[in-house]
This record gives structure tokens, C-alpha cells and sequence, in this order.
């Protein structure tokens, strides 16, 4: 079988990533995959210790996993201290990114004093607001709108129909997914006689260097000073990111968390899925918050915090939830028999 020019031996792989090499060093690698779906001439990896019942009957034709694993592994193997980390890496020598093809497609509109490096890329059906500017080695891919006073910097890839409203500033290689919207009204309101009036948004939208935004995720601009992603934060999909928020460098949101206006998170903190922040409040550095969980307050000590309940049965959940009902008065009884 011939070697296709994305390939790279074990001896490669282990030099260029600093890992450990057990077994036939000349040993192909062509692409990548888990250990119960990789083939012959395909790389897998073990980080989790729940597939490790998977090693034995593994096809790969190698695998990276910690010191730990390898002397139960089957075929040659690369030593890592960290599997998954190491993984990633190996795994991007085999993603096929497009070719930049500077330029700007002649279906385009772009406003007359917006400003776009030759290096730049700039897809069908895009718009670039006044004032705006794209740096060299970005991309602005199909349907997607630039409004006006933004800057999109060096490298960095807008995938398809991504929306920057006004006043937001990206940073360099950062990568925005389809259906993004940033910049867009933060939602503030106030009261007069019975009806609501906007209060206006001016402040902007600041994203650090090398962050990642999922698809649909919304950043609403600030009402006076700017919502801010320091660099290398990353979000998943659908995430709601509310006025003047502040999130910390080298933040990771999982989908559907919403963070309401004006809250601030730490650095290197982990939200899971569907948590919300409510407004006003900070989470320090080295912060972990599950699942569904709903922060009401600030936290102030680096940790692990949790508010979600756990799934199970109907039944058991009912009956919960009733007992949930009754908790105030058992509690007032108990607190009387301790007086007693």
C-alpha cells in the first residue's frame, strides 16, 4: 500500500511531541480514530481509564496513552504524561484545513473606507461595514456581516454567516463558527411610567487573541465599557454572553451556559453546559461549575461547585418534590425539639 503524503511514523511522532516510543518506530501513521474504531494504519489513545478494557482488542495500529497503560498494550505505543493532550496535537497533523486564497470575492460589499489587508480573504455574500478592518492572514467566509468599527486581526477565521454588529474588536487566530452573533444590543432596560425604555448600548465587544466561539453563541456589547474575552477563552455552541461580562483568560464554557450582564469569571475556570451566572456577581480563578448548575453569588475560593440535581426516575422525583414542599415546616419542628 503506498504512503500518502499525510503520513508520519512513530519515530516522527515521538521526536516532534517529545513522547516516549515502545515498539517498531517505522510503524505508518495515516490518521487517527479511538481505540474501538481505529484501524490498521491509524493512531488511538486511552486518556479515559473507563476504555482501558478496550486496549486488548484495539485494531489501531498504535496508540498514545500514560506509562501507566503501556505495558497492556497490544502494539506499539507512544508514552505520554498528559494522553489526551498528546492526542490533540497528533490529530491536527491530519485535519485538512482549506488554503487561504487571498482576495475578495467579487460578490462582496465593502464599504469605502473599510480597510482590508491583501492578505485577507474575504467570501461570496459578505459585507464589511464602514470603518472596519481586516488584517492580513484573515478570513471572512460566506454570509457573513462585518458593521462598522470592527477589526478582525491577524488570522483569525470567521467559518460562515457570522454577524459583528458594531464596535467589536477580535483579536489574532481567532476562530468564530457559523451563526455567531457578537455585538448585538446588550439587553438594558428601564422603567417610566409603566413602559420600558432602552437604554442605549455603547460600549463594544473585545476578544482576546486565540479564542474560540461556537455556533450561535451570542456577545452582546456593552452598555458603556466593552464585554471583554480575555485571550484564549473558548465557547461551545448556543452560549449566551450578556453585557459588560468579563471573562478571564483561558476560560472554557460548555453549550447552552449563559452569563447575565455585568458578571465577571476568573482565569482557567471551567463552566459545564447549561449553567447560568446571574448578573453582577464575580467567580474567582480555578473555578469548576458542573452541569446545570445556577450561580447566584460570587465565589470567592477556587474549587469545584455544584447546584444541578442528578436525574432519576419519575416516580422517585415526584415523591421528592414533595417532601421539597414540606422541608420548611420539618425543619422549623427539628429546630423546636433541639430547643426542647
Amino acid at each position: 500500500m503506498a504512503t500518502p503524503a499525510r503520513s508520519h511514523t512513530l519515530s516522527e511522532l515521538a521526536e516532534r511531541f517529545g513522547l516516549e516510543l515502545r515498539g517498531a518506530g517505522s510503524t505508518v501513521i495515516q490518521g487517527v480514530g479511538t481505540l474501538a474504531g481505529a484501524g490498521a494504519w491509524q493512531l488511538g489513545f486511552l486518556a479515559n481509564p473507563r476504555y482501558r478494557k478496550e486496549l486488548a482488542a484495539t485494531a489501531a495500529s498504535a496508540v498514545v496513552l500514560s506509562a501507566d497503560d503501556a505495558d497492556a498494550c497490544p502494539v506499539p505505543c507512544l508514552v505520554a504524561k498528559s494522553p489526551y493532550v498528546a492526542f490533540a496535537k497528533i490529530a491536527a497533523l491530519f485535519e485538512a484545513e482549506p488554503a487561504l486564497e487571498p482576495g475578495i470575492h467579487p460578490s462582496a460589499v465593502i464599504a469605502a473606507d473599510a480597510l482590508v489587508d491583501p492578505g485577507a480573504q474575504i467570501g461570496p455574500f459578505t459585507v464589511i461595514g464602514a470603518r472596519s478592518r481586516v488584517a492580513a492572514g484573515a478570513v471572512v467566509g460566506p454570509g457573513c456581516v462585518v458593521g462598522e468599527d470592527c477589526s478582525i486581526g491577524a488570522g483569525s477565521l470567521l467559518v460562515a454567516r457570522v454577524t459583528l454588529v458594531a464596535r467589536v474588536r477580535l483579536g489574532a487566530r481567532v476562530r468564530i463558527h457559523p451563526g455567531a452573533v457578537l455585538g448585538a444590543d446588550g439587553f438594558g432596560l428601564a422603567m417610566d411610567a409603566g413602559r420600558w425604555i432602552k437604554v442605549p448600548q455603547l460600549g463594544g465587544v473585545v476578544i482576546g487573541d486565540d479564542c474560540e466561539i461556537g455556533a450561535n453563541t451570542t456577545i452582546d456589547r456593552g452598555a458603556i465599557e466593552d464585554t471583554v474575552l480575555e485571550e484564549d477563552v473558548r465557547l461551545d455552541n448556543q452560549i449566551q454572553v450578556g453585557h459588560n461580562v468579563r471573562i478571564g483568560a483561558h476560560t472554557a464554557m460548555a453549550g447552552c451556559a449563559a452569563v447575565a450582564g455585568s458578571a465577571k469569571i476568573g482565569r482557567y475556570c471551567l463552566i459545564g453546559g447549561g449553567v447560568g451566572v446571574t448578573g453582577h456577581l464575580e467567580i474567582c480563578d480555578r473555578v469548576t461549575v458542573t452541569a446545570m448548575s445556577l450561580v447566584t453569588r460570587s465565589i470567592t475560593e477556587p474549587g469545584e461547585y455544584s447546584s444541578g440535581m442528578p436525574v432519576q426516575d419519575s416516580r422517585s422525583w415526584r415523591r421528592n418534590g414533595a417532601r421539597f414542599r414540606q422541608l420548611d415546616a420539618l425543619a422549623r419542628k427539628i429546630g423546636a425539639l433541639d430547643k426542647d
